[in-house]
């Protein structure tokens, strides 16, 4: 705060710094400002002393005042000098009485000081009342001026009231208060020049009795100013303090719809647009008169009384009063108190009469005065606020008086309410406002808090408590409650508020060094570790042992209110963490460092207690470091494990189920999801803590169902049942009926034998495979399913041998500990994964056979006759189809798909003979062709690749399919007995009576020599005449058409 100039007489609302703000506690008064209220104040200052020597008179007159004898007697306080004079010349008294009761210094070379200043001589500056600033006053030499409690000091020395005839005496009382309020020449004479034409013939008269506005309205003409502009601005002035005193602030209560009230107003509104009249002439002058007078003597019931009240309502005389109060102050050494001021005091007590003011409250005021001095000089004169603290013990025995003054109770606590507000916003900011430069000044402060809560509470709170409870039945007990804290909880309150704000000092600033380019919040909590253990040793060695002399575990309260700081602090930051990095094991360590350092001071400064700390240790809530550290790492674990679901959530909505590349034969989706799934893992190893079985566990589960999840979706991809065609109706074979050949001409488009030779040249000469594009979808399905295998072997392992778990695996059962084996984590998925490749690759196989390859194996197989329709196009477009599935499928994919490949093959030859519909007919003689042409597609599968498939693989798949070749080889009749015995066995009905029927075998798809079923179509594709009687006979079958 820069250095202020005390010569300023305060007013109004401070205006200055809001961080050193000194709240003005007497309210504004409206429509008047700093130099009118310094105006009137010496007006009725020199009213009050005009029969003082230097004020108008020779000799000192008789002076009659109410308070001379009653509570404004002489009085013993250090503010309450006795009466001295010396012919109006100021006493030059080495031992001021006030100054040394209040411990204040006296000023160096003062006598010579006041020569100088007479000798200087003094300007006019003109300005009728507002006051002028020389180039020599305060306010220019210091270049600016104080305004913290809304008064204004006077600004200078240019200006003069008498011309000394010796240019060496000292200055009069008459004389400091004059330079010392900025009165001017001009002024004060036609201030003298009123006085004297009102007091003419009553020289005697009280000065109470005075309404000093009135009188300097009556008696000064516009004549008497530079121009009339300026006589309106005094005017309207004296107009406003009549306003101010009678109207709005008034010692009595006025009643707005009074008459005299309306009529004032009226005048006053009327003076602010124009001069009045004030010649003795005047009507509005005569109305003024009457109307003040009447309101100025009027007492509570509103009838006339013999006592005047204009100026004497709160806060109006208080601000004046205050005013008068400023001048005591020096003007070049404004940290000094004058060594005239016993005089001026006294002489100041002449108005009290006016201003209505008694020696307590007077005692208030001087206090304020000196404890704002003290504020606005930037505190550099502790001796000002000893000064304020020894007015505070008089105040204090003011204030235990019984029957306290309602205006003297409000003055009280207003003043002691801003004193101590302005005082603990220092010490609630402690840490700030004091240094190893003044931290004495925390001594001096300190008292002056705790004095002011003591008397607001136990004198000020309790009158005004029972102000408030009477009539209540319980209001008596209201003054023995106390209304501030005990000294020890102001000592806590400060402390703890104190050490917040420092504390939030330090992250505002870290704010402000750290973003996330040069640090982020990682460094700034490392730093702000440090800074709290600098706080904390500040605190221990400069401010607790001054601050334990009231509070006995101060560093202790300090230590625990900065462990909660940084811990909320701590939590916030660990709160935004997602993933335990080296970084924030470095912040959680250092945490602990400062943990143990502010608990090592808690201690210390708890020895001497009586429960040797425990209650303040108690506040101190552990930061618990280990659960910090697995709730953060279960956090991870969870917040990773919702991005991988996430993920999983992306890639379904996006797959297409293309590869990626000849060299990458899977799916993008797999890669990502396995790529995020490792570098999790990879991730929850790396950071630098202990890793447990069950944070492992929790982590392995998550997963688990994640890949889960992903299976089903691989493996949703149908059934074999769907691309299985219907089976035709059973029918009897008729292929030498007149009905066939007819149905041979009438279906000249139907695929003949012609037209099949026509089809089996063409794939001959542009053999191809026939696999379609969603058929190689399906078997990129299955390597995607591969690649999961090999990856979550790998993921497996990682987080089954990792070195970092920290303890013994204790909850994957107690199998594998006596197997000796490593414990998967993935057992059920790779279960799940097997059996989805066991889906896809069926689903892929019957698709490729029934779908794909449809045209050349289902549709033209024997189709017509054997021997025009036989098995070799199939068997190079098979082949075709194998080679390209080799390229398709990663090596470990290829054997399960052409394994299922060769089952459905072998299923669709064995529907081809057992159900192709009416379009295939056999003869016994078709046999050794048909056998012939499986031993081929047989050797295929034989052949394919480097062992893809076992021969006692493929022949233990065949050997169904060569039992139904076999019997096709078979004559009708041995069919026909077959069929017989094997329907009777297998419905219970044993031997048949003449001419009953068989029953009709189920159709159960398990074609074999041994089903009825199968042996039924055999004979229903049988081309005789045996085969056609029987079954007409047996089952009434119908003939094919």
């Amino acid at each position: 705060m820069p250095h202020q100039s005390g010569r300023e007489f305060f007013h109004g609302p401070p205006t200055t710094n809001p961080s050193m703000d000194l709240a003005w506690p007497f309210g504004k008064l409206e429509g008047l400002d700093c130099d009118d209220i310094r105006e009137a104040a010496y007006e009725i200052f020199f009213t009050a002393c005009r029969s003082s020597p230097g004020f108008g008179g020779r000799n000192v007159l008789t002076f009659h005042s109410s308070h001379d004898n009653g509570d404004g007697g002489n009085g013993s306080g250090p503010s309450s000098p006795g009466r001295r004079a010396n012919n109006g010349a100021a006493t030059i008294n080495p031992t001021s009485k006030i100054k040394r009761a209040l411990g204040l210094k006296m000023m160096k070379k003062t006598y010579s000081r006041r020569m100088s200043i007479c000798a200087m001589g003094f300007s006019n500056s003109g300005g009728g009342g507002s006051g002028g600033s020389s180039p020599s006053s305060p306010v220019s030499h210091h270049g600016h001026s104080a305004s913290i409690s809304g008064f204004s000091p006077a600004a200078g020395l240019g200006f003069s009231t008498l011309k000394p005839l010796n240019s060496r005496r000292p200055l009069t009382s008459a004389e400091i208060m004059k330079q010392q309020m900025r009165v001017t020449e001009q002024s004060d004479n036609r201030l003298r020049k009123s006085l004297m034409r009102t007091l003419v013939g009553q020289m005697g008269r009280r000065p109470e009795t005075i309404i000093l506005p009135l009188e300097l309205l009556r008696h000064l003409k516009p004549s008497e100013f530079n121009d009339l502009y300026e006589y309106h601005i005094w005017q309207k002035r004296q107009l406003k303090i009549l306003e101010v005193g009678l109207l709005l602030y008034p010692s009595i209560p006025t009643d707005k719809s009074n008459p005299l009230v309306i009529r004032l107003r009226e005048i006053i509104r009327a003076g602010d647009l124009n001069p009045i009249d004030t010649s003795k002439n005047s009507d509005m002058m005569r109305s003024l008169c009457n109307v003040v007078v009447s309101l100025a003597w009027r007492g509570t019931n509103g009838t006339p009384t013999d006592v005047c009240h204009w100026v004497d309502g709160y806060p109006f005389n208080i601000h004046m009063y205050i005013s008068l109060l400023q001048a005591i102050f020096d003007v070049k050494e404004e940290i000094m108190v004058l060594d005239e001021v016993d005089e001026l005091l006294e002489l100041m007590k002449k108005t009290w009469s006016i201003l209505g003011i008694n020696r307590s409250i007077h005692n208030a005021c001087f206090t304020w005065v000196l404890f704002q001095q003290y504020v606005v000089t930037n505190q550099i004169e502790p001796k000002l606020l000893s000064a304020a603290y020894t007015m505070l013990t008089e105040v204090e025995i003011d204030a235990r008086k019984p029957d306290k003054e309602t205006t003297y109770v409000k003055v009280l606590s207003s003043m002691l309410d801003s004193i101590k507000s302005w005082v603990e916003k220092r010490l609630l900011y402690y840490h700030e406002c004091f240094n190893k430069g003044n931290i004495d000044e925390i001594e001096n402060l300190l008292p002056l808090a705790l004095f002011s809560a003591k008397v607001l509470s136990e004198d000020v709170g309790v009158m005004e408590g029972e102000g408030e409870g009477e009539g209540e039945g319980e209001g008596s007990k209201k003054g023995d409650v106390m209304l501030v804290d005990s000294t020890s909880d102001c000592l806590d309150r400060y402390i703890r508020s104190s050490v917040k704000n420092a504390f939030a000092k330090m992250i505002e600033n870290e704010n402000v060094k750290h973003t996330e380019e040069n640090g982020g919040p990682s460094v700034a909590l490392l730093d702000l570790a440090k800074e709290t253990e600098d706080l904390a040793a500040k605190e221990r060695e400069l401010f607790s042992p001054i601050l334990k002399k009231w509070h006995p575990i101060a560093g202790g309260v300090a230590a625990v209110t900065l462990h909660q700081c940084y811990g909320t602090v701590l939590k916030q930051y660990l709160a935004e963490t997602i993933m335990l990095t080296d970084e924030i094991v470095g912040v959680l360590q250092r945490a602990e460092k400062v943990e143990k350092v502010l608990v090592q001071m808690v201690v210390e400064d708890s020895e001497e207690c009586d429960d040797g700390g425990k209650g303040i240790i108690r506040e101190m809530i552990p930061y618990e470091f280990d659960s910090t550290r697995l709730k953060l790492l279960r956090q991870w674990i969870d917040e990773r494990l919702k991005k991988e679901k996430e993920l999983l959530c992306r890639v379904k909505e996006t797959e297409t189920w293309n590869p990626k590349s000849k060299s990458e034969p899977y799916t993008q989706s797999c890669m990502e999801l396995m790529r995020s799934a490792n570098q999790m893992v990879k991730d929850f190893f790396d950071i630098p803590i202990g890793i447990t079985d069950d944070l492992i566990l929790d982590l392995a589960e998550g997963l688990k169902l994640i890949f889960q999840e992903y299976i089903t979706f691989v493996a949703s991809c149908g059934s074999k049942e769907s691309h299985l065609p219907e089976l035709p109706p059973l029918t009897r074979c008729n292929h030498d009926s007149k009905f066939f050949k007819l149905w041979r001409k009438a279906n000249p488009c139907s695929v003949g034998i012609q037209d099949m030779h026509q089809i089996i040249t063409s794939e001959r000469n542009h053999t191809r495979p026939s696999m379609s594009r969603g058929t190689q979808r399906l078997y990129v399905r299955l390597n995607t399913l591969h690649y999961l295998i090999s990856n979550l072997h790998s993921l497996d392992k990682t987080l089954t041998l990792s070195p970092k778990v920290s303890t013994t695996r204790t909850h994957l059962g107690d199998s594998y500990k006596h197997c000796g084996t490593s414990p998967s984590h993935f057992k059920h998925v790779n279960t799940l994964i097997q059996s989805a490749c066991d889906n896809v690759s069926e689903v892929a196989a019957y698709r490729l056979i029934f779908l794909d390859s449809k045209l050349v194996f289902y549709e033209s197989l024997y189709v017509g006759e054997v021997g025009n329709a036989r098995i070799r196009p199939l068997i190079k477009v098979l082949k075709q189809n194998l080679t390209l599935l080799t390229a398709i499928l990663t090596d470990k994919a290829q054997a399960l798909a052409t394994k299922e490949i060769m089952k459905a093959s072998f299923e669709a030859f064995v529907l081809v003979l057992l159900a192709g519909g009416p379009s295939r007919f056999f003869e016994r003689s078709d046999h050794e062709m048909i056998e012939e042409d499986f031993e081929s597609l047989k050797r295929v599968f034989c052949t394919c690749g480097e062992g893809l498939i076992p021969e006692d693989v493929v022949q233990s798949e065949a050997e169904p399919i060569e039992g139904v070749i076999a019997l096709m080889g078979q004559s009708t009749e041995q069919l026909a007995e077959d069929l017989s015995i094997i329907s009777r066995e297998t419905s219970g009905t044993g031997a048949t009576s003449p001419g009953q029927k068989l029953p009709m075998p189920p159709t159960t798809r398990k074609w074999n020599s041994g089903d009825p079923n199968t042996i039924l179509r055999v004979l229903c594709h049988r081309n005789d005449r045996e085969a056609n009687q029987f079954l007409k006979k047996e089952f009434q079958l119908p003939k094919r058409k």
